[in-house]
């Protein structure tokens, strides 16, 4: 299989794509089996947060200790995408997402059978690692298999996993939880992650191999991946996800401090959430095959509006649920695109790139959290996290219009 990542076309063949018809392909089989892993994944990363109570009282700890899954969840990830694609850039795709796959399960093991907070803090740092593996893995494999003229889409079905844990996944898990106690979803999703395998290991073909064609190196891989228009793309990895999430983490305060809204009702809107993130997630996919540029620059900008428009009529609930909504649809839409094109801009090292998007989103998650929780003691109090997504949300603008403009003309050769 060759190694390349997907090929994207230039504004100008965006002008004439309408010929190719790309999305009228149809996707093979695996890349809704690795969105089937996506989902999984995603459902480990977020159901924590509804489970935080029991699980603190369970090992006796506090809440706030408790919320350290939470962010060693996303450390783990931080480090794990890029240090495991390193580590594992010899072996079979394939092996490598079993290989995930398997770490992942017995990490839920640990959690689910240990009482020893630090042992837990261990498990989930270890399921991050895993899963940031497979993540990285999942998006080229899936790229590939779909080919050029559908890479985005692939990408937006397989991000669109994720996106459904949120509106399905992580509810359930929270509600398992609180039927059967915390550990009972850790049970399940260690057991769903062994059938994942099992999928995995049918339906991902065996050619699906490492990078080969030429030496494979650690120096040759970092050498691929020395590229302006890549770390470009990473920025606006991280500034889009930092700004949408910034604001997704405190929705509930300014829900029911500001809007004030019933906090029995605060799910029901973060499910509105969800579901336009899952929307948005594929078609973003779908229209990035088409005009991913157009889509890199249109979703932050809409996005910058939307927060701007939540952070002045946070005080009206219909239009705040609608906002909400929105933020969904357009705020992480072009992730696919921007997947896909960390992915081309790699060259040689596709996983590697698509490893580090996975760090790139999750560091903006952290960072632009950690701000926004900040601009609560501020005067602008509940819309400060909104009003500061916005402000990072914006600067996505320039890296997206400097990776179009630079597409305008030949890349030079040492990009």
């Amino acid at each position: 299989m060759t190694t390349r990542g997907p090929v994207l076309r230039t504004p100008a063949a965006e002008r004439t794509s309408d010929l190719v018809e790309p999305g009228r392909a149809r996707l093979p089989l695996v890349v809704y089996v690795l969105a089937l892993g996506t989902f999984l994944m995603a459902t480990t990363e977020f159901v924590v947060a509804g489970l935080l109570p029991e699980i603190a009282g369970d090992v006796q700890v506090s809440v706030a200790q408790a919320g350290l899954m939470v962010t060693v969840f996303a450390v783990g990830m931080i480090v794990g995408a890029p240090l495991t694609a390193m580590l594992t850039l010899r072996l079979p795709r394939r092996l490598t997402l079993l290989g995930a796959l398997g770490v992942f399960a017995v990490g839920h093991l640990i959690v689910a059978l240990s009482s020893s907070f630090t042992v837990l803090l261990a498990a989930r740092f270890l399921t991050a690692m895993a899963t940031g593996a497979f993540w990285a893995v999942a998006n080229v494999v899936a790229a590939q298999a779909a080919g050029p003229a559908a890479s985005s889409r692939a990408l937006g079905v397989v991000g669109a996993g994720a996106m459904l844990a949120n509106v399905v996944g992580v509810p359930l898990g929270a509600f398992a939880g609180q039927l059967v106690g915390w550990r009972g979803p850790f049970w399940a999703i260690a057991v769903l992650g062994v059938a994942a395998m099992a999928v995995i290991a049918r339906q991902v073909p065996r050619e699906a191999g490492a990078d080969t064609g030429q030496p494979v190196s650690v120096g040759s891989e970092l050498a691929a991946v020395h590229s302006g228009r890549l770390w470009l793309t990473l920025a606006a990895c991280a500034t889009t996800t930092g700004g949408v999430l910034a604001t997704y983490t405190y929705i509930s305060p300014l829900l029911t401090d500001r809007t004030h809204l019933s906090s029995a009702l605060v799910p029901l809107v973060l499910v509105g959430f969800g579901a336009g993130a899952l929307v948005g997630f594929l078609i973003g996919g779908r229209l990035g095959d088409r005009r991913p540029y157009t889509t890199m620059i249109t979703a932050p900008a809409v996005t910058t509006v939307l927060l701007l428009a939540l952070s002045l009529l946070a005080g009206h609930a219909a239009p705040t649920i609608a906002l909400v909504a929105l933020l969904g649809l357009f705020g992480l839409g072009a992730n696919p695109v921007l997947i896909a094109l960390a992915v081309r801009f790699a060259g040689r090292a596709p996983t590697l790139g698509s490893a580090l998007t996975v760090s790139a989103f999750n560091l903006g998650t952290a960072l632009g959290s950690w701000g926004a929780g900040l601009t609560l003691t501020s005067p602008l109090g509940a819309t400060g996290p909104a009003t500061m997504g916005m402000v990072v949300a914006a600067l996505t603008l320039l890296p997206a219009i400097t990776i179009a403009l630079t597409q305008r003309r030949p890349a030079p050769s040492r990009l």
